[in-house]
């Protein structure tokens, strides 16, 4: 499989849909990060279907990057509707840019149904079995979350301890509201999932 491709500024302008998040990989081609990047979000895009997305070889398409901040590439631009609003840079792994696009899916479906999305972070380590029930429980749900692993993060994780008084982990904080472990009736009731 190989990515949707445009070769020009104005092929871009006419890609970009209104109230759609649309992504655009400028890469080269034959570059380590730049074929690593490209591949990569293949592989995620295999698991994820609907994402709006195109690509630009900067060796043939030279007209996208003076519109936007990008020095170099691989670069993925994210647009909502008509309007820039991120890049990402570098090669990230597939589980990466697969977050990535669940993001945005999740943030389109809240959208739809019109209620908003409340904010929720949960405080993990990748060792730990209910942090990832957790995190399975809240994707399967169509709830989008900031997963922070207190295990490399050091301020996250005393400032966590600061707010609950617990080292334990999962912690998620919905909305302000720590909950300890995975207290599933209490989860689903702030997020009102049914």
């Amino acid at each position: 499989m190989s990515l949707p491709s445009i070769a020009s500024y104005n092929e871009l302008l006419t890609f970009l849909k209104e109230g759609q998040r649309t992504y655009v990989l400028l890469y080269r081609k034959g570059s380590e990060a730049s074929d690593c990047s490209y591949h990569n979000i293949e592989k995620a895009l295999g698991q994820i279907k609907n994402i709006h997305l195109v690509a630009a070889d900067v060796t043939t398409v030279r007209d996208i990057h003076e519109h936007y901040p990008v020095t170099s590439v691989p670069s993925l631009l994210v647009f909502e509707g008509q309007q820039f609003t991120n890049v990402v840079k570098g090669c990230n792994d597939d589980g990466f840019y697969k977050s990535l696009f669940e993001s945005a899916l999740f943030s389109a479906k809240a959208a739809e149904s019109g209620t908003p999305q409340k904010r929720v972070t949960v405080y993990s380590t990748p060792s730990c079995s209910w942090c990832n029930t957790l995190k399975t429980h809240l994707k399967k749900n169509g709830v989008r979350f900031t997963d922070v692993d207190v295990s490399r993060d050091e301020k996250a994780a005393e400032a966590m301890v600061k707010r609950s008084g617990q080292q334990g982990v999962p912690q998620t904080d919905i909305n302000g509201e720590m909950i300890i472990g995975f207290d599933k009736t209490r989860i689903n009731t702030l997020l009102g999932i049914q």
